[in-house]
């Protein structure tokens, strides 16, 4: 029962990001995710006609760079927390059962660690690439060199987002995970429970004008 507790929990999860993903392909206004990065495009194109524009490109990038930093810091320590914590049961468990008698809970602990450390890589990687458009952005609107990098400031930004998008996104998942190490049957109730808050706020915003 466990076990099929947490299978059915990734399983819910998984199918409604492939849905997810599949809608942002097809329509790419449908969701949040996808016109957010449209949206982080066109800001970068509508400041490279703008001359003068560049000091508040570069503040605008540097609070995305600090709300980058302040998820990574927080993914960093919640993850040096969690394994000092995890650490010992952690090793006892896996010397004691090697690899032919996987629990459930050192299963969750050790995907509780994975999930702290993915959203830790992608707020780091997200910090990167917000430090980088920042340079180019920078650069005077009516330069050669701005006109040359500005489609460079353009994919770095919209990884960037993407990449903060998902790290915070990470945490939410965390939410199953901790109610599976209470009661592995609350798990699935959970992870529905954490699709239902994830289609709120992957609903396309209002407003938005049809694609030409």
């Amino acid at each position: 029962m466990p076990w099929l507790s947490l299978i059915l929990s990734l399983a819910i999860l998984g199918a409604y990001e492939v849905h997810l993903a599949s809608v942002s392909r097809r329509q790419p206004l449908a969701t949040a995710r996808s016109a957010h990065a449209l949206l982080r495009a066109e800001w970068v194109q509508a400041l490279s006609r703008q001359v003068g524009s560049e000091i508040v490109a570069v503040q605008a990038l540097r609070n995305s760079l600090m709300s980058a930093t302040i998820t990574a810091s927080t993914a960093a320590l919640a993850l040096m927390g969690t394994l000092t914590v995890t650490s010992t049961t952690v090793a006892q468990d896996m010397a004691l059962f090697g690899m032919q008698q996987l629990s459930t809970r050192l299963a969750l602990e050790l995907l509780l660690l994975a999930t702290l450390f993915a959203s830790y890589v992608c707020s780091a990687t997200a910090m990167r690439y917000f430090s980088h458009s920042s340079f180019i952005m920078s650069l005077p609107v009516d330069s050669e060199e701005r006109v040359r990098r500005t489609p460079m400031a353009v994919d770095y930004v919209r990884r960037a987002g993407i990449l903060y998008s998902w790290g915070l996104r990470l945490f939410l998942f965390l939410a199953p995970i901790v109610a599976g190490l209470v009661n592995p049957v609350a798990m699935p109730f959970a992870a529905i429970a954490l699709v239902l808050v994830l289609r709120a706020f992957d609903r396309a915003p209002a407003g938005l004008p049809p694609l030409g």
